[in-house]
């Protein structure tokens, strides 16, 4: 006997929550398909966030840059060698009366917790754990300060972004070096390519975090970028900087 349509929609129903259940989620919307999933989450730096800054992402000052201090380093097995990193992640704290606060915090994905395998009891950064090694303020917004380390539940949410995609050009005349931030929508960038006013689209190859690299000669032309992110969405950004652009120089572009 064929299945009916409520029978099929029941089965569809158990076979994703079995999925859910095997993945650690915990909360979400069958419509919506997003779930939350289990972590834990510390936090590192003063309430300042001056020992947040820089980190294996290859970003600056967050301030400047507009991260500010809403932000994370994230465990082996989130940071996928660093292709998560600018994506963004809601985060509360969960399942401790004594010390989680009721408030859900979005954060963006700027560092690396590195694991330390002569501690594989102690260090929560170790794979294959999914933690969160949140800025002060952020911990605090979600936990009592004290208690150090808390259970939290996540999911990825988009990005909200003020202006446009940010291009930083460092290296030298002979090879650029493309720090590539402030970017919206999934956040996490997996694809960059560049044209000068007098070639084709080149492409770039990652180097480390966020920074995009290439050996190809383009000074004195203006440089256009084309960003992917993990989404699969492109944006195309002409004439971003201009001939006499400067090994140093902060450029904006068009933004998702």
């Amino acid at each position: 006997m064929a299945a009916t349509g409520s029978t099929l929609g029941f089965i569809f129903v158990v076979k994703l929550l079995s999925l859910c259940l095997f993945f650690g989620c915990v909360a979400g919307s069958l419509s919506s398909g997003v779930y939350w999933r289990r972590a834990h989450a510390t936090f590192y730096g003063d309430m300042n966030g001056s020992e947040t800054m820089q980190g294996a992402c290859g970003y600056g000052d967050l301030i400047k840059q507009g991260y500010g201090l809403e932000t994370t380093a994230l465990s082996t097995a989130l940071f996928n060698d660093g292709l998560t990193c600018g994506a963004c992640f809601q985060i509360r704290c969960y399942n401790s009366r004594q010390w989680c606060l009721n408030e859900t915090i979005v954060v963006t994905a700027t560092n690396f917790c590195p694991p330390n395998y002569s501690k594989p009891e102690e260090n929560w950064c170790n794979p294959p754990l999914r933690h969160f090694d949140l800025s002060q303020p952020m911990f605090r917004k979600i936990a009592v300060y004290r208690s150090g380390i808390v259970p939290v539940i996540y999911r990825r949410v988009p990005c909200v972004k003020t202006g446009g995609i940010k291009f930083e050009i460092k290296g030298n005349p002979w090879w650029l070096l493309v720090l590539v931030y402030n970017v919206a929508g999934a956040g996490d960038v997996v694809d960059v390519k560049i044209k000068g006013s007098n070639t084709d689209w080149i492409q770039m190859s990652r180097n480390w975090g966020q920074n995009w690299q290439t050996s190809a000669l383009l000074q004195g032309q203006s440089l256009s970028f084309r960003v992917t992110t993990s989404d699969r969405r492109m944006v195309e950004s002409d004439d971003v900087a201009p001939a006499d652009w400067k090994i140093g120089d902060v450029y904006e572009g068009k933004q998702f």
